[in-house]
């Protein structure tokens, strides 16, 4: 008896080889990725697993960075009220300076100044970002701005009441004129200061998120020259696997129908 099968396992035929081609390209032109497992490549998918890790922690860290923007900006605007009330105390402080005034006007004017010093008060306590506070406290607050450990920027925070207790004790009508507007000055002094900081801060954000935005598009289009498809180039594999799976079908008809004439032959 002749046996067409001498090997246990079969080796695998011309048109199975070419089937699994079409479905690997089937694959890659429906998922839109020429790398969708190890398999694909394993080195390759390592290098994307890294870029996607980078791609995804810079993307975040963009995110974090404009948080520390937001944050800055509340702070900055505590500020600028804080700013405009103290420049109307020194502006009534001058006024209580004329001496055309009486007792009377002057305590008018000191229940003005009472009224703007509790708002720079309320103004310290209330300025808060997510729960934190920024002007009642010193200390710092961290933002991650990069994939890696040690990318950080820290907004400082300050105890602005306390610098400005000269300020908040103003009174005209049982001190000079002169320690007033001393104090006065000294407010607007820190206030620019604690301002300038904030502003540099504010930069600093800005120009981090830049920079990382545009490190994440290169990333990107790095991970996507490996990861994607080419779909000229696959629809073209395929349409000529169409043609090598439609000539490996006849020679496989061709040959299954001379290998029964030769069964037949036999069997006569």
């Amino acid at each position: 008896m002749i046996n067409f099968n001498s090997s246990t396992e079969k080796p695998q035929s011309l048109l199975e080889q070419i089937q699994q081609r079409q479905d690997k390209l089937s694959e890659k032109l429906a998922s839109g990725k020429q790398i969708n497992s190890a398999a694909d490549g394993a080195a390759a998918q390592q290098i994307i697993d890294r870029l996607t890790s980078e791609v995804e922690g810079g993307r975040q860290a963009v995110n974090n960075a404009y948080d520390g923007i937001s944050l800055a900006q509340v702070a900055e605007s505590g500020l600028e009220g804080i700013n405009n009330d103290v420049n109307r105390i020194r502006e009534l402080t001058l006024q209580s300076g004329s001496g055309i005034l009486n007792d009377a006007d002057r305590q008018a004017i000191q229940s003005e100044i009472s009224q703007l010093q509790q708002n720079i008060s309320q103004t310290i306590e209330q300025t808060e970002f997510a729960g934190k506070p920024l002007l009642s406290d010193s200390g710092s607050i961290d933002f991650q701005v990069g994939s890696q450990a040690g990318q950080q920027i820290s907004v400082g925070t300050r105890d602005i009441g306390s610098e400005l207790s000269g300020v908040l004790s103003v009174d005209i009508t049982s001190q000079s004129l002169e320690d007033s507007l001393a104090a006065a000055d000294a407010a607007i002094e820190t206030v620019g200061g604690a301002r300038g900081d904030l502003g540099a801060v504010q930069n600093q954000f800005a120009s981090t998120a830049r920079n990382l935005t545009e490190t994440n598009v290169n990333q990107a289009a790095a991970r996507s020259r490996i990861q994607d498809t080419d779909y000229a180039q696959a629809s073209s594999q395929q349409a000529a696997n169409d043609v090598q799976n439609q000539a490996a079908l006849t020679v496989q008809a061709q040959a299954n129908q001379q290998q029964g004439q030769v069964l037949s032959l036999l069997n006569n």
